[in-house]
Parts: C-alpha cells; sequence; structure tokens
C-alpha cells in the first residue's frame, strides 16, 4: 500500500493554498465543503476565486481570505496551527517550494500533479454524506480512477445519505437494546438489506423511520449464528463468485486455509476476525476435530463464520466433514461452491481437461491419502482416452509416473506440473511421465501444484494465454510459454 488512506476534519482549521488559477480554484471548491478555513496567496486570482471571496464578505463569514503577493515562507509561519498546504501553481519549483516549508513544519502538503513531493494526495470523491468513498491510484492512472468512480457513482443509490442519516439516528437505540456487537451487526445488515434501505432509498423516510422502530421493538437477540462454506477457488481473486464474496464480507469471524492465496482473503471484511487453521504434509497444528468443534462454538456464539477454503470445498476440501458436525449439532450452514484448482488451473494454463479428438473423460485424483500411502486402482488411471489431474502430488510425484508407466500407460504421455495456478506467480512445467520429475526438482517448484497427465497437455503449446511471457526455461513452460 503506497499511501494510507485517512478521512481528515478539517472543519474550523486553517489550510493554506499557493496559486489563484483554476487549478486552485478546484482545490479551494473542495476543501471549502469541509468547512475549512482557507487562506489563498497568489500574485493575480481568477474570476472565479474573487466572484467567492465577494460572496463570502457579502454573507459575513470569515472561511475565505486572499493575500496578493508572491509567496514566501512568512505565509505559512503567519497562520496558526495550519492543518494542510495546497501548492497550486505553474510554477513547479515554487510548489515543491511551498510542499518543502510544509514538510518542516510537519504540515501535510499536496502539489498538484506532483504526487512523489506530497506527503497527502487527494483522492476521486463518491459524496453521499455521510457515506463518502475515495478512490486514488497514487497518480498513475487518473483515467483509471475516473472510469471506477462512474461504475460506483452507479451502483451507489442517491438516497443512500439518508438511510445513513437514518442509521446514525438510531444508532444509541440500538447499542441500548443489544449488548453484543455481533447482535447490533446481524441487525443493522438486516436493515440495510431489506424494505428499510429501500423505503429510505425512495426517500419515504417516515416509513423507513417507522418500519426501523418496530424492527427494533420486535427483534430479540440473535441466538444462534450461522456458518458459510465458501470455495474460494484456485487463487485468483476474479473467481471468486458474488455470493462468495457477499458472505465473505459479512463474516464476523473466518477460518481459512493454507490454499487461500493473500488476494482472496484480502476481500474478507476488515474487522472480522480471522485465523487460520492450515496444513500441510505431516503437520496439522490444528486437527480436523478441533476445526468442526470450533465452528460449532463460533457458531453458537451468535456470530456467523465462514470456513474459507481454497478450490471447492467439497472437492478434496474435507466440507463434508465439517458440515456432518454443524448438521449433528443443529448449527444452520450454507455450502458456496469454488472453482476447483483442476478446471481453473488447466484454464489457465491452456489444457482442456477433456477434448473429443483427446479425452472424452477425466479423473480427479488425491495425490496422498489419509494413510499417507499412494494406494490407488492404477489399472483403473491408466485407461485410454482420459486426462488425470492429481491434487497434493508434488511430494508424491515421481510414484505418480512410475506406477502410472508400470501399469500400462506410455512414457511418452505428455504431462504437466502447475505451481501457483491462476495467480500471477504461475509457472506451468512440461514433458512426459518420464522427464517431468527431473524438470521440476530441478526447478525448484513448491506447493501449491497441480499435476496433470493426458494427451490434452500437449495442447497447452498452442492455447497457453494467460501470463504469456517471452522468458523460456529449458523444459519449463515459465508464466505459459513454450520451450
Amino acid at each position: 500500500m503506497d499511501y494510507l488512506p485517512l478521512f481528515h476534519n478539517l472543519k474550523g482549521r486553517n489550510v493554506l493554498v499557493v496559486g489563484g488559477g483554476e487549478i486552485a480554484l478546484r482545490k479551494v471548491r473542495l476543501v471549502q465543503q469541509a468547512s475549512a478555513l482557507i487562506t489563498i496567496v497568489a500574485k493575480e486570482f481568477c474570476a472565479d476565486l474573487l466572484a467567492m471571496d465577494a460572496s463570502d464578505k457579502e454573507h459575513g463569514c470569515n472561511g475565505l481570505h486572499l493575500i496578493t503577493a508572491a509567496y514566501d515562507h512568512s505565509h505559512l509561519l503567519a497562520l496558526d496551527q495550519v492543518a494542510l498546504m495546497i501548492a497550486a501553481t505553474n510554477d513547479r519549483e515554487l510548489n515543491r517550494l511551498a510542499a518543502s516549508h510544509a514538510r518542516a513544519a510537519n504540515i501535510l502538503a499536496n502539489v498538484v500533479d506532483d504526487p512523489g513531493f506530497s506527503t497527502v494526495i487527494f483522492p476521486s470523491i463518491i459524496d453521499r454524506s455521510p457515506i463518502q468513498i475515495a478512490i486514488s491510484s497514487g497518480g498513475d492512472a487518473p483515467v483509471l480512477v475516473r472510469l471506477l468512480r462512474t461504475k460506483l457513482e452507479a451502483l451507489l443509490p442517491a438516497g443512500l445519505s439518508k438511510l445513513a442519516a437514518l442509521a446514525g439516528s438510531f444508532r444509541e437505540r440500538v447499542k441500548a437494546k443489544f449488548d453484543s456487537g455481533s447482535d447490533r451487526k446481524a441487525f443493522w445488515e438486516e436493515v440495510f438489506l431489506g424494505p428499510i434501505a429501500e423505503q429510505a432509498y425512495a426517500n419515504n423516510l417516515q416509513v423507513a423511520e417507522r418500519l426501523l422502530q418496530e424492527k427494533l421493538d420486535a427483534t430479540s437477540a440473535f441466538k444462534t449464528g450461522e456458518v458459510y462454506l465458501v470455495g474460494g477457488g484456485p487463487g485468483d481473486p476474479d473467481l471468486l463468485t458474488f455470493k462468495a464474496l457477499r458472505l465473505m464480507q459479512q463474516a464476523d469471524i473466518v477460518l481459512y486455509d493454507r490454499l487461500v492465496s493473500a488476494e482472496v482473503l484480502n476481500l474478507v471484511r476488515r474487522d472480522a476476525t480471522r485465523i487460520y487453521v492450515g496444513k500441510t504434509a505431516g503437520d496439522h497444528p490444528v486437527t480436523q476435530e478441533n476445526i468442526n468443534q470450533k465452528l460449532v462454538e463460533y457458531a453458537r456464539a451468535g456470530n456467523r463464520v465462514v470456513r474459507l477454503k481454497g478450490g471447492d470445498p467439497f472437492i478434496f476440501g474435507r466440507g463434508g466433514e465439517e458440515i456432518e458436525t454443524l448438521a449433528a449439532e443443529g448449527i444452520p450452514f450454507q455450502v458456496v461452491p469454488g472453482i476447483t484448482a483442476a478446471s481453473g488451473c488447466a484454464s489457465y494454463a491452456g489444457i482442456p481437461l477433456t477434448h473429443r479428438d483427446y479425452a472424452q473423460s477425466v479423473r480427479f485424483i488425491a495425490g496422498h491419502l489419509r494413510s499417507g500411502k499412494m494406494d490407488l486402482n492404477w489399472p483403473e488411471l491408466v485407461q485410454p482416452n482420459q486426462t488425470l489431474v492429481f491434487y497434493m502430488g508434488l511430494n508424491g510425484m515421481e510414484t505418480i509416473c512410475q506406477q502410472l508407466k508400470e501399469h500400462g500407460l506410455d512414457s511418452t504421455t505428455p504431462t504437466a506440473l502447475i505451481e501457483k495456478g491462476t495467480s500471477d506467480r504461475q509457472q506451468v512445467f512440461v514433458g512426459d511421465l518420464d522427464t517431468l520429475p527431473g524438470i521440476v526438482r530441478s526447478a525448484g517448484a513448491k506447493a501449491p501444484t497441480l499435476i496433470i497427465v493426458g494427451t490434452v497437455v500437449s495442447l497447452h503449446y498452442k492455447l497457453a494465454w494467460f501470463n504469456n511471457s517471452d522468458n523460456k526455461l529449458e523444459g519449463v513452460i515459465n508464466k505459459s510459454n513454450e520451450v
């Protein structure tokens, strides 16, 4: 994060603006909305600033003060407790000089069109006061920021400010009714997602207020929470379902696995409690039984609990074991499917799992079993015209390749290992049953990985599309490139 987003209270505080042209005018109008006391220093002022000053004096206000002069350090020193300095002239060196004076005095400084010399920057603002949204690219992509703002503006009802104000008027009453923070969260989420919100959006404020009071009077404490088993997909956060994202944003507590990517985890509600319960081969710091019990305990305490898993919770994710416990304990739950690693990683590597000319079936296989042994039905796995996908197979890759050859699969069968699939760190290692283990070990590939065996792998050379680059390594299709 290049900048820490903050909202500053400038009401009644001094702000110094250096510059009197159109650029300065835009900043003055923005800061004026925050009820700041604004001093502007410039050799001359544009007509709109002069008009603003005249209007200020006519109405007996003292929020705007114009000084006709060339800026020097004394203008900053003359003001008491300056909260912000804005340098908005067309003289870059003067702007930087003014900013250096501000920084030396530990005053926040904004240099227009020079973010590298600023200590604060102005974001693009969506104002639904008291709701405000700020968007910034740090000056790198202002056009992209404008497009994002347009999209967000369209998503946010104009009546959002009325709903927020209504909620504010009931805040203390809700706090008095519900001692539990989780109960208050649950209550407000029902309000914001239901008919009360719709009435506020439609400007039927009296109806909305009456309904809110009735709901508050009728609602008792939320005794039992709920558990959401959510598939986080193979890594790329864009592959999450809408429902998964919505529930992740509502969660009070999130229990997440090792295979959940940092990018996906970052989409969880900021104030949710995050608990890591991941496992690696031979290392289970939190047992499955303990995880099951935690889900029950947290839900009974009235929390909305997200059990966030990589891929799909019902494909090698032990989700079935977890909801068996929840069902036996009478805990409400939902299951949200996710894109499993086989589908996501194969697609991003340009390897169709089925193809009418190559494979008419696909098998998903666990690369290790409960016993830790690779005790698979190998004769069934070597059938013609099928694709094999091995989950968690990195450590047993040599055994997998050797057993498939011993049971009749040709040693030249195309084989691939995908490392960190769907992420910007994805690498695709391509060989055959004979060569792939050596290629992978030489490259030092690390989990998470996925092994695909079958003639469909040969299509990777033609169909790879994700993260293409010109970097080619011997025996390795790095970031989806052909050797």
